[in-house]
């Protein structure tokens, strides 16, 4: 997920830039970029979120996976038996398999979605102490906008290092820390959401 972080913490760095960009027509235009990822990873309660939001996406995990085994061992026996079914038993069976398949993909849906929405509420904090911090910092020395620059992840080709604010928003956010917790105690960027389980083979493939 370190893509969407990048975009989140993007779109936050663009915001710092949206309120002053019409007033600073006709005059001297400052510009200042940083590099996301570096402010990101130096961000107040990310370390303590990202283990939060693991150990509650382990748990998804870990409950798709029993759905999952429980499916693979209902068709493995299936198979195994199948050739000595009457009809009627092997239509039953079959239905069965195909419920728990579409219990599996619905459980697998409805926690993806958790885990999205729970992605959203531990990023939303500290994308908000970051955004304060850039907008200080960008009214501090009358930038009109402060831009993300990531090297090889960037529309910038060259600039001033002069420009870049990176180690002074990362010394903003450090001192944000040590005077008080971020907002939130759970704050902080998401591992990647739970990945899904491999659909057993229904009978017949």
């Amino acid at each position: 997920m370190r893509s969407t972080h990048r975009t989140m913490l993007a779109t936050a760095v663009l915001v710092a830039a949206a309120g002053s960009a019409a007033a600073q027509q006709g005059t001297v235009v400052r510009i200042a970029y940083v590099n996301p990822q570096a402010v990101f990873n130096a961000a107040p309660g990310r370390a303590d979120a990202e283990a939060a939001y693991k150990k509650e996406t382990d748990g998804y995990t870990a409950e798709l996976k029993r759905m999952s085994d429980a499916l693979t061992a209902m068709v493995s026996d299936y198979q195994k038996n199948e050739s000595k079914m009457l009809a009627p038993e092997k239509e039953r069976r079959e239905r069965a398999i195909q419920a728990k398949e579409d219990s599996l993909r619905e459980r697998q849906q409805q926690l993806s979605q958790q885990a999205n929405e729970r992605q959203s509420q531990l990023m939303a904090p500290i994308m908000e102490a970051v955004r304060k911090v850039l907008e200080d910092i960008r009214q501090e020395d009358g930038y009109a906008m402060i831009l993300s620059h990531e090297p090889g992840n960037s529309p910038i080709l060259v600039a001033d290092k002069n420009l870049d604010v990176t180690d002074r928003v990362i010394a903003r956010l450090k001192t944000l820390a040590a005077i008080k917790p971020a907002p939130g105690t759970k704050a902080g960027a998401p591992a990647a959401t739970p990945s899904g389980v491999a659909r057993p083979k229904p009978p017949g493939e």
